[in-house]
């Protein structure tokens, strides 16, 4: 293992703003420490809630900031806590230098990221370094979220704004094998199909077709058990209406804008209930961890989940304005990746 250097390149921004605020900085490369693992990174995760961190809808204190919350590479270092290394929740990471590992973390647009160990996953042989990273923040969104959010079950009714995205085709896939009835909203024909190949029975075209109307047409007039919402503002009314009488309405992200305050009155007239939850809520414990960790891998060399990778960019400061571009133009479908460092540089799925 060759010497981890004094410095890195990283892509930052020194306040919040629009594109233009991107930009890139050398600065110290993260030393070892107690609870986290170094991480040399090849691949990481382009996401909505990067611009969100741009743009101040999810505000920071102190910059500069460095973009990314998920990456996939090789351990160049341990935790130095040597308690932490003897505990037996450690050891059944089966972490040692050398180790490819994919990471949910924050400021993983770097050479290095230095991550808190219990957000580090070992990736298993059969799975390459990008599909491990595309996996981790929006399959394990996907995965929590469709098991404690609202626990999918067999013949339940289930509405995925929008559905050709790489974390609305994870949503599919997932409520399809559990035996669910899944509608997906997506912009064009073209990605209908794709969404109707990943698992969903029903599409609309939101921009042709009133959604509320045509999810209670499908569902017989009583609605859907559970609506799974990565859009926000411009789909958020629309849910009530569609929405079955005790059904549950998951807030999962804001592509559209934040969602507008609500009076609790509102839920009333169908008992409902409102979430908006967070990974990190779900996954807390070691035992959290291991468990939807060891979840995902199953489902992503079974087969039963499928990641698509729709574009690799460099890791450059033209690379990451034109992700963030391309995320939030809707004109996306599946997962976007910033090459850091090694890989193929191919685009493909498992």
């Amino acid at each position: 293992m060759s010497a981890i250097p004094s410095t890195m390149r990283a892509i930052t921004i020194p306040k919040h703003g629009g594109l233009e605020v991107i930009q890139e900085s050398i600065l110290p490369t993260p030393q070892p420490s107690a609870n986290n693992v170094l991480i040399k990174v090849d691949y990481a995760g382009v996401n909505f809630r990067d611009t969100y961190v741009r743009t101040g809808l999810y505000p920071s204190s102190t910059f500069p900031v460095i973009l990314g919350q998920e990456a996939a590479g090789t351990v160049v270092a341990l935790p130095t806590d040597q308690k932490l290394l003897e505990s037996e929740a450690f050891k059944r990471k089966g972490l040692s230098i050398g180790s490819r590992v994919a990471t949910v973390a924050t400021q993983t647009f770097a050479e290095y990221s230095s991550s808190p160990w219990l957000g580090v996953f070992k990736i298993p042989d059969s799975i390459p370094n990008t599909i491990g990273v595309a996996a981790m923040v929006q399959g394990f969104t996907a995965l929590t979220f469709m098991t404690e959010a609202y626990n999918v079950q067999k013949d339940d009714w289930i509405l995925v704004h929008t559905a050709a995205g790489g974390l609305g085709l994870i949503f599919c896939q997932i409520g399809k094998s559990r035996g669910a009835h899944i509608i997906g909203t997506t912009s064009s024909p073209e990605k209908a199909e794709l969404a109707k190949a990943h698992g969903a029975e029903h599409v609309i075209l939101y921009n042709q077709e009133d959604t509320a109307a045509r999810v209670l047409e499908i569902t017989g007039g009583l609605g859907v058990h559970a609506v799974f919402d990565g859009v926000g503002k411009d789909t958020w009314e629309a849910n009530f209406k569609l929405i079955r009488r005790k059904g549950t309405i998951v807030s999962v992200g804001n592509a559209s804008g934040a969602v507008p305050p609500f009076p609790p009155l509102k839920l009333i007239e169908k008992n409902l209930k409102v979430l908006r939850p967070a990974v990190p809520g779900y996954m807390t414990t070691p035992e959290e961890c291991e468990y939807y960790a060891t979840e995902l891998w199953k489902l992503i060399e079974s087969g039963t989940v499928k990641i698509k990778i729709f574009k690799e960019y460099p890791f450059t400061v033209e690379g990451v304005r034109t992700s963030q571009t391309d995320i939030t133009g809707r004109g996306t479908s599946g997962k976007l990746l910033l090459k850091v460092a090694g890989g193929s540089g191919a685009v493909a799925h498992y």
